[in-house]
């Protein structure tokens, strides 16, 4: 029961925006009754939390697979990563980054649900820090937090492109930032 709440949820949240989809909704949307869901979830704040969480899972396992995929070649995982982002970007029902979005819902820094944002984004800078120093980049800091601005640019931009272009643009971009710090 705590899945399908959590699959409606994601399906509600990221459809409406999380502050407009009610608890009710998602109660109604599963058929179950109040009780449950609160078993499950005893706040509201627990159900976005989770579901941000799943969300993160999911494109941890994503990167790691990009990175597994490419064993070692740091520079083909960056362009499955962005080809990736591209395609999710452009794909029909696509209605921005779930913790962008979380954020602007939640403008309260010491908020549960931006702790779960915060925590990610630190997760995905993080990531291309290390594939950032896999590549003999010096300033691997600075150049991550480009390339996040660019990932979250590329977002914005699938609402507008075609996922090759958003890719492509994205990946070309990428590497200008890498080449000007190496």
């Amino acid at each position: 029961m705590r899945e399908r709440l959590l699959d409606a949820a994601t399906e509600l949240f990221y459809a409406q925006g999380i502050r407009a989809v009610s608890a009710e909704k998602v109660i109604a949307k599963v058929g179950t009754t109040k009780v449950t869901f609160y078993r499950h979830f005893p706040t509201k704040d627990d159900l976005v939390v989770a579901y941000l969480e799943r969300r993160a899972e999911w494109e941890r396992r994503a990167v790691g697979g990009a990175r597994e995929a490419t064993a070692g070649r740091t520079t083909e995982a960056f362009r499955l990563i962005a080809e990736g982002i591209g395609a999710e970007s452009c794909s029909p029902g696509f209605r921005g980054c779930p913790f962008i979005n979380a954020a602007a819902e939640y403008p309260e820094a010491d908020h549960p649900v931006r702790r779960v944002v915060d925590a990610h984004r630190r997760w995905f800078k993080g990531t291309f820090e290390e594939m950032l120093a896999e590549i003999g980049v010096t300033d691997v800091s600075e150049v991550a937090d480009q390339l996040v601005m660019l990932r979250d640019g590329a977002m914005v931009g699938g609402y507008l492109g075609d996922p090759q272009a958003i890719a492509r643009s994205l990946y070309n971009a990428g590497r200008a930032v890498v080449r000007s710090a190496s």
